[in-house]
């Protein structure tokens, strides 16, 4: 009975509303209609702390216990259960005795997985989706509507999707407008300072690693604090040793792998159904191919966005041009252009792309210290200094005129776009101003091209070095200008000129380098941390991610600025608790190649449809060889998988991802959706409603069908697990009801 509930459904149940929890208050369904406690409810924190310091100690186990085993139980149970369906039809008519004993091992077996655990798992997935739903609302960024929807609607039924009837068919010969109308005037020449927004008035101070703002002068008045809501310590711990737990429960890792192995095997299915269905739609839009849709590279770092042919050409270029301008100090005494090479003994007839030396090849992999220096040209960290750096004695001149370069490269051919990723590090507090002044300086903008600021999880080394006395000063140096420039922009006019044009933060560092720290309670405060050792990569996450959500309330609702977002590289390497954390904090992620290991966190990353830019070539020079990359796995199970060239300088062949022309047109339309600007001009009118009436084949190139099977899949998994719920709440409901009917019954 509960089987054929489960499968079919009820409408006669409660809705499961979605919870917005308080500051200070950990993420709990207790108020809820439905009930979502589990077998593990109790154990969290256990549970998470022995897999923090499993992770610690047993770097090199042989089986991770969030991955799935080859040889795993349940596969097993299935052998054993199939060899004896054999042996019963085999032996009936032989040996009554066998039969029974047969049907009852058989029954032994069939409660070894009983339907509350499948309930359970079901329980645990809305659980996740329920905390990352409730931190991408807290810090205004962006929860996947299909998926909120359905947390938020577990009452009603799914509609009837079926993306092969009665299909919503794009028009494919009107004339519309796919061009974003370009900036008539350039957004920093010609600025009048004196016209910015007024000053608030308000005051800000850090406390513990968090930044409060007030609206009297003096912060000392706790009494004005404004309200910036954002989510403490505790409850970030707490949510934290929940998503930890759930990825090691057995039947939830039994439950996504098999959901996963599905997705697989339906996407096949639908390949050999409708890939000449597809075509033939493909077809029929005229002028529209792969080269000619738009495309955003989510991932590409400003200082290696240039390949090593148009960086030779460059530097070949400015020693013809600037021999005498002076590029560096030495000793006190000035060193020309021409000084400079002529101390290397080289001439601009001597430079190749070979002397260049900067492609990372396979002595580069599981090397990061070998990768970074292949950012220096010729193995000379001068030259990176002079031409890849935006804070130099030439303020960044060259470096300027280069990414302006790629600039031109990217709106001559109409339809690439980037995303380019700046350096913050967090010694001194004018690094902001600096790099503002370098952009607005040197005209440094384009209409194809938005900004990322990534911050290098690099305080053990300024540690070592003097530059600071403790985390909580680094964590000042990055956003206290930021909120200064937000309460008066008169404070840092170009700061708050580049603001407009910055979309969002990244973490960046090598993932594999070891964590000696496990993250709870018991961490010590970021004014505390004194250390020389790095805090771990959930503690940079978090602080980053509670300054940018008060941040983001600070411009939002007090000053009608715009917002950012937190798109960090996670889970190239490392421990799989990245990953967790990327889930809980951040919009989008670059990489994540440990997916493939965690069955858990990847089902749940496809349910919410974490935007995941991946690139392989990278990856194939550091951590991941091209053939064992996981991203076609990752694009036929419907995970959001953009593709992307992280730093061309390094890796500037071109990618042979494969799949075909209806895949590499999905990641493109994928990269729009996790990048900056101009979504209805290059994905239609429509593109925030859901299903294939979003999908504007004209604009995208990607066929009507293919948009609806993603849709329709998504719809089917959601309303899975939210049915499992239904059918038990509906028992318990059932069981009460029958309960007090017993007893009301008079005695006799």
């Amino acid at each position: 009975r509960r089987l054929i509930l489960y499968l079919c459904g009820s409408a006669d149940v409660r809705p499961l509303m979605s919870q917005r929890s308080l500051p200070g208050t950990p993420v709990t369904h207790k108020h809820l209609p439905i009930d979502l406690r589990t077998s593990m409810d109790g154990k969290y924190k256990e549970i998470a702390e022995e897999l923090l310091a499993r992770s610690l100690t047993d770097s090199d186990m042989r089986c991770a216990p969030y991955e799935f085993p080859e040889e795993s139980p349940i596969e097993q149970l299935e052998e054993k259960r199939h060899r004896l369906e054999r042996q019963i039809s085999q032996d009936v008519k032989l040996e009554p005795e066998i039969l029974l004993r047969a049907k009852q091992d058989f029954m032994k077996i069939d409660s070894a997985v009983p339907f509350t655990d499948l309930v359970d798992a079901a329980k645990c997935v809305v659980k996740a989706l329920f905390i990352r739903e409730k931190y991408m609302a807290l810090s205004l960024q962006t929860f996947y509507k299909t998926t909120g929807r359905s947390l938020q609607e577990l009452s009603q039924r799914p509609p009837d999707i079926d993306a092969y009837e009665d299909l919503h068919e794009s028009p494919v010969d009107s004339d519309m407008s796919v061009h974003a109308p370009v900036s008539e005037t350039h957004p920093y020449e010609g600025q009048d300072m004196k016209n910015l927004p007024p000053d608030a008035g308000y005051s800000c101070k850090m406390v513990d690693g968090v930044i409060h703002v007030y609206t009297a002068q003096n912060p000392m008045d706790k009494s004005t604090e404004l309200d910036l809501p954002y989510p403490d310590l505790q409850e970030y711990i707490a949510d934290m040793n929940v998503m930890m737990a759930l990825i090691i429960n057995g039947p939830v890792k039994s439950f996504c792998y098999r959901r996963l192995q599905y997705l697989s095997s339906k996407f096949q299915m639908h390949v050999l159904l409708n890939e000449m269905k597809e075509l033939a739609a493909q077809k029929k839009v005229p002028h529209r191919d792969f080269y000619n849709i738009r495309k955003v590279d989510t991932h590409i770092h400003a200082s290696s966005c240039m390949n090593q042919k148009h960086l030779l050409r460059f530097i070949k270029s400015s020693m013809k041009k600037y021999p005498d301008e002076i590029v560096r100090m030495q000793g006190g005494r000035g060193q020309t252009m021409m000084e400079v090479f002529e101390n290397m003994n080289l001439t601009a007839y001597d430079l190749s792309v070979d002397t260049l030396d900067m492609h990372a090849d396979r002595n580069t992999f599981h090397r990061f210290d070998k990768f970074n220096s292949k950012y220096n040209p010729i193995g000379e960290s001068i030259l990176r200094e002079i031409f890849i750096k935006t804070d130099n004695h030439i303020h960044g001149k060259y470096f300027g005129h280069i990414v302006k370069e790629v600039m031109s490269d990217l709106e001559e051919s109409k339809y690439q776009n980037a995303e380019l990723r700046l350096s913050i590090y967090g010694r001194s507090m004018d690094e902001w101003d600096k790099l503002a002044l370098w952009a607005v300086s040197h005209s440094v903008y384009s209409d194809n091209v938005r900004w990322l600021v990534q911050i290098p999880r690099l305080f053990d080394v300024y540690r070592t070095k003097q530059q600071l006395s403790n985390f909580q000063q680094m964590l000042e140096n990055i956003f206290l200008p930021l909120f200064e420039v937000t309460i008066n922009p008169s404070s840092h006019p170009q700061l708050h000129l580049l603001l407009q044009h910055v979309v969002g933060f990244d973490s960046v560092d090598d993932e594999s380098k070891p964590e000696h720290h496990v993250f709870n309670l018991d961490s010590p405060s970021p004014a505390r941390w004194c250390d020389d050792d790095n805090p771990p990569y959930s503690y940079y996450l978090y602080y980053m991610y509670v300054n940018m959500t008060v941040l983001n309330h600070l411009r939002s609702r007090r000053r009608g600025f715009n917002t950012f977002v937190l798109r960090p590289h996670c889970g190239e390497a490392g421990p799989i608790h990245h990953l967790v954390s990327g889930f809980m904090l951040s919009e989008n992620i670059s990489h994540g190649l440990l997916l493939r290991k965690a069955p858990v966190l990847q089902y749940l990353y496809y349910l919410a449809q974490v935007g995941i830019a991946m690139s392989p070539l990278s990856n194939n020079s550091l951590f991941l060889s091209y053939h064992r990359n996981p991203l076609p796995e990752y694009l036929s199970r419907g995970l959001m998988v953009s593709l992307s060239t992280d730093d061309p300088l390094q890796f500037h062949f071109t990618k042979v991802s494969g799949g075909g022309a209806r895949r590499s047109c999905l990641r493109t339309r994928f990269s729009l959706f996790s990048s900056f600007q101009s979504k209805s001009h290059w994905l239609g009118p429509d593109y925030t409603k859901e299903g294939p009436i979003s999908n504007d084949i004209r604009r995208t190139n990607v066929p009507d069908i293919r948009v609806g099977y993603r849709y329709e899949t998504l719809c089917e998994e959601l309303h899975l697990i939210t049915q499992a719920i239904r059918t038990q709440e509906l028992d318990r409901i059932e069981e009460e009801d029958g309960l007090s009917f017993t007893s009301s019954q008079p005695t006799r």
